[in-house]
């Protein structure tokens, strides 16, 4: 097991249980957002997501799920994703050791065929949950949405001793509608099941603080903790492959190499069709200053 990056913002390349029984103490992290591998067969660099039996998946889950709660502070929050088939057992789990405080949707359009003999799945669950639901953080100024009844058609509430207007911003209700990463945005990273940077934003935003400690045992991409750092928060990420530690390292700008390799994004398809393109190209000067473009 191998600890980078400094003091407020570690990384850690290992095994997710090992390294929080062992390097992340008890009762000391703010905020927690997991997003494990779904047991749906994803493939991971080589590694697929798919466990013999569904019973296997479940316990290794409830291992991790357990962990999660003994490093969460009496204050603190947790956010947990898994695929729907998977989160009703989340669900029974979780509701006897914290408090559920919100079932969330993360909804998305796909313009791929999604199912032809039912109905596709165009949502991933998330439990938002809390141990003590009488003290735990929730920003919601920092997360107002547009209120349209108030916003665009300025209706009147009658039913206010003085009849005012509806409210024009509002704290976001359970369904969240975020595109998901494509290929062609900038924030991509080679990985199946990269996260929005704008669904870990409104998390971090409303349920931390400055200074605050957030952990992602299932780093991947390591959005979590480039958000957290992006906004003051102090961070933890953890993931098992050595690929996804690289990226986290560079998205984090904790270092430019590892083990003697420069670190620097994957060049996509398209940008390397854009490059031979321009490199077809040279750009010439004529005496009179006059530029042209002539191909070489």
């Amino acid at each position: 097991m191998e600890i980078l990056g400094t003091k407020n913002h570690k990384i850690i390349h290992g095994d997710a249980l090992e390294a929080m029984r062992t390097k992340i103490a008890d009762n000391s992290v703010d905020l927690i957002f997991a997003d494990p591998p779904y047991n749906i067969g994803k493939n991971f660099n080589g590694h697929l997501d798919k466990w013999a039996k569904d019973e296997d998946y479940l316990n290794w889950c409830y291992e991790w799920l357990d962990l999660c709660i003994k490093k969460l502070k009496p204050n603190g929050s947790f956010y947990v994703m898994t695929s729907t088939q998977f989160m009703p057992y989340f669900d029974i789990y979780l509701r006897n050791k914290l408090h559920i405080l919100s079932r969330l949707v993360w909804s998305y359009d796909s313009s791929g065929v999604q199912a032809k003999k039912y109905y596709g799945s165009m949502y991933e669950p998330i439990l938002f949950c809390a141990k003590d639901r009488n003290n735990y953080t929730f920003n919601a100024d920092d997360i107002l949405i547009e209120a349209k009844t108030g916003a665009k058609r300025k209706l009147i509430d009658y039913r206010k001793t003085v009849p005012t207007v509806y409210n024009s911003e509002k704290v976001p209700g359970n369904v969240w509608n975020f595109a998901r990463v494509r290929y062609r945005m900038d924030e991509y990273e080679n990985h199946p099941t990269q996260k929005p940077i704008a669904l870990l934003e409104r998390i971090i935003k409303a349920s931390s603080n400055k200074g605050d400690l957030v952990l992602d045992p299932f780093s991947g991409t390591f959005t979590t903790c480039f958000v957290a750092k992006e906004l003051g928060r102090n961070c933890i990420g953890i993931d098992l492959q050595e690929d996804y530690i690289k990226i986290g390292l560079r998205r984090l700008q904790l270092s430019n190499e590892h083990k003697g390799e420069k670190l620097q994004k994957e060049i996509r398809s398209f940008e390397t069709e854009k490059l031979a393109t321009t490199l077809n190209y040279k750009l010439f000067e004529e005496p009179d200053g006059k530029r042209i473009h002539g191909k070489y």
